[in-house]
């Protein structure tokens, strides 16, 4: 089909250009940041701001110039019908700022998201934090890395979770009541880290934490980018069933309740029974 990947085009091979276009789109939302910037609202009250709006130009353009025979989707134009967007085999998946609630507070808790997913899973994955020029990254056949600014880059991986010293992340801006009892169930000496955007997955990707469950809605947009980076550290996302997070495979650009799990071999189905 026309919208799959040119054999001369790896995702390997795609990593440091799409990594240039996440840190060009982070100095664009930065540009706002710093600025008096006015707040709209999209048709489901989220916010948007001009930094989205920015990002999402630079994004898709240089996307298009890179790869022009594959499609984009982005939070910012997600409006693609199923019908076309079902006959897609690769395309680009793209939150041109994640954590845009994290951006109005200014709080620094927000992140560039772009991935590439090939048959339903991220294949490439870029996650650029602008307010510390730090970028991770992952494509399908190499590890996972970490960089910031100009440095050269660090190779991440996820930690051995130890069951009476767990460090769990949580959401800032979307907690509910049944991550709070979660928190609680897993005793006395678990560490609380909340956090916005996909620093939750990046944090867990570079072994800082456990684990972060998501009980609440999220997009697609949201996790792909990340869950390419934690898979590649040694981790895993999943469902509440333990089954990977799977992208276009229906109407809907929800994803369901999720896990970014560090230790692929700890036992977590136990503790999380009474939630799922």
């Amino acid at each position: 089909m026309e919208n799959t990947l040119n054999s001369h085009l790896t995702p390997e091979q795609l990593l440091q250009p799409v990594l240039t276009i996440a840190r060009d789109a982070a100095l664009a939302i930065l540009e706002v940041y710093t600025s008096s910037f006015v707040i709209e609202h999209k048709d489901d009250a989220s916010p948007l701001t001009a930094a989205d709006l920015a990002a999402h130009r630079i994004i898709c353009r240089d996307l298009a110039k890179l790869t022009p025979h594959l499609p984009i989707l982005s939070e910012e134009s997600a409006s693609i019908p199923w019908p076309q967007r079902k006959t897609w085999d690769c395309y680009w998946l793209v939150d041109p700022l994640d954590g845009t609630r994290e951006f109005i507070k200014r709080n620094g808790e927000f992140t560039v998201n772009i991935a590439l997913i090939m048959n339903h899973q991220p294949v490439l994955g870029v996650v650029y934090v602008p307010t510390t020029d730090t970028g991770y990254y992952a494509s399908r056949d190499t590890g996972a890395f970490r960089i910031i600014g100009r440095a050269s880059p660090l190779a991440i991986s996820t930690r051995r979770t130890v069951a009476d010293q767990i460090i769990v992340a949580g959401s800032r801006s979307h907690g509910s009541e049944v991550q709070k009892q979660f928190f609680e169930s897993l005793g006395p000496n678990t560490q609380t880290v909340i956090v916005g955007s996909s620093l939750k997955h990046c944090l867990v990707a570079e072994g800082s934490i456990d684990i972060y469950p998501r009980f609440g809605p999220t997009s697609e947009w949201d996790t792909a980018a990340a869950q390419c980076i934690v898979e590649r550290a040694g981790g895993k996302v999943t469902d509440m069933q333990f089954r990977p997070l799977l992208y276009n495979t229906k109407e809907s650009l929800l994803n369901p309740d999720f896990l970014v799990i560090a230790d692929r071999q700890f036992d977590w189905q136990t503790r999380l029974a009474k939630f799922i």
